[in-house]
């Protein structure tokens, strides 16, 4: 999901920490450490990586285009391969059948079927192309905050994955527990008090 859909959805975090200095120079090494690579022509079935918000398919961090007065403006992209269970199940039968003439036996042995089921996948994955999903992201590095577009738990997880693994920074999600404990100047009283605090369930 991008910051210029017509409808958005927003995850807010708080960024524990500071790059050191230099700030920009040490963002642009993150950024690139783990830019987004291509996985079309390989085995692999999935990859996660950096990108450039106005150029997600051929990302160069060399400029500023990522720099935008405070803000730290990019994308991350995840490329992962679909392939549907009828296709794998045909080519799975197809070489089942190449090797059970082979072998001259009626049967397989597991490590046999699993051997197959590995090279079926790795012929398909090298076959079929990678579908890219690209989600946006605002950084106020002064404000220590950064806003993700998208609620999906899987994109979350890989931004507070690679985030920690680019700049050695801790994402923490905001929502109304972590809201009231890090940004509402909470007493220590008050944070025991929210501490045993339970959802409350509401009854239409």
């Amino acid at each position: 999901m991008g910051i210029l859909s017509s409808t958005v959805s927003i995850t807010l975090y708080k960024v524990d920490g500071e790059l050191e200095q230099p700030i920009l120079e040490n963002l642009r090494k993150g950024l690139k450490k783990n830019v987004i690579s291509e996985i079309d022509g390989q085995v692999s079935e999935k990859v996660a990586g950096w990108t450039l918000f106005d150029s997600p398919y051929k990302p160069d961090f060399t400029g500023s285009s990522h720099v935008v007065g405070n803000y730290f403006v990019f994308s991350l992209r995840i490329d992962k391969k679909v392939l549907p269970g009828k296709i794998i199940k045909k080519h799975t039968v197809i070489e089942t059948e190449k090797r059970l003439n082979q072998v001259g036996r009626g049967y397989l042995t597991a490590n046999e079927k699993k051997m197959i089921k590995d090279h079926v996948l790795n012929i398909l994955n090298l076959r079929i192309p990678s579908t890219p999903n690209i989600y946006d992201l605002i950084w106020n590095y002064e404000a220590s905050s950064l806003w993700f577009f998208t609620n999906l738990k899987g994109a979350n997880e890989e931004l507070e994955t690679l985030f920690l693994k680019s700049f050695n920074l801790r994402l923490i999600r905001l929502f109304p527990y972590t809201s009231a404990d890090i940004t509402a100047g909470l007493s220590d009283k008050e944070k025991d008090v929210l501490l045993k605090l339970s959802p409350s369930v509401f009854w239409s």
